[in-house]
């Protein structure tokens, strides 16, 4: 996905507005307005991909009878893949300058920086930046079958890949050890990096890994894990839908599997 972060918009590219309205934002037609219908709060200009600039603001007052009022999951899931990095970066810097108004440190008001995304304290010097929240997420594997769980919260039937947030002092590798062991009982063999996905709920940082069993038996973490097992790739239960990094990882893994087996 190609996400580009300049200072200013790019002149060549056309412009695509996330409208925020509380925990909700406003499409057109299935996609981000071209241009906002009304008053709206001063703009901020998110950055660009290969296809359109993107700037946010918070619409003041009503929207055109015709927009669609969605969460911010349901667009990250409705709009183009290309546009993914752009809501959740929107996303993630509206979440900052809203929680970040007041110095934690002195209680004064904060300031912008001029030249990036962070704020800084005219009081007593204290500066900062937008928060990310490192977390891993690990496929277990097995030969042929993969280690999947689901936690109480997931919808109905749902199965996915371990995941938790790293732990101040940890690395990400100690970390992947720590929750399989912590949230079914397992070992692991050293882990391999696979990918990262940027996920502003409300704002992660998702670093997955890929690592074959060691050890022990299935021992799901009550409270934590509602039930786990292992799957055949043939045989998977329901798991999350495109676009989030759980789903790349486990088809993104069974494609190398079967690559590799194909004679």
């Amino acid at each position: 996905m190609s996400l580009h972060l300049p200072a200013q918009a790019h002149p060549h590219l056309p412009t695509h507005w996330c409208l925020f309205d509380g925990n909700s934002l406003y499409l057109h037609d299935n996609q981000l307005p071209a241009t906002p219908p009304g008053p709206h709060s001063a703009p901020c200009f998110i950055g660009h991909n290969d296809a359109a600039n993107l700037y946010s603001a918070e619409l003041i007052g009503p929207a055109p009878a015709d927009w669609q009022k969605v969460t911010l999951r349901q667009a990250l899931y409705a709009l183009p893949a290309d546009s993914s990095a752009l809501l959740a970066r929107a996303a993630q810097l509206r979440r900052f300058n809203q929680t970040h108004r007041y110095c934690g440190a002195c209680a004064g008001p904060l300031q912008a920086h001029l030249h990036d995304h962070g704020r800084h304290c005219p009081a007593c010097g204290e500066v900062y930046y937008p928060r990310l929240s490192p977390a891993m997420m690990v496929l277990i594997t097995r030969g042929r079958e993969i280690l999947l769980a689901r936690s109480p919260h997931f919808a109905p039937g749902m199965y996915s890949a371990l995941a938790g947030f790293v732990e101040p002092g940890e690395t990400l590798e100690a970390c992947v050890h720590r929750e399989a062991f912590e949230e079914v009982g397992v070992r692991l063999h050293p882990p391999r990096y696979a990918m990262s996905q940027s996920w502003p709920f409300p704002h992660s940082l998702m670093l997955a890994f890929v690592a074959e069993y060691h050890s022990g038996d299935i021992t799901p973490q009550p409270g934590e894990i509602e039930d786990a097992a292992w799957f055949d790739i043939d045989a998977l239960p329901a798991i999350p839908p495109e676009r989030s990094i759980a789903y790349f990882l486990i088809t993104e893994h069974i494609r190398q599997l079967r690559s590799q087996s194909t004679p």
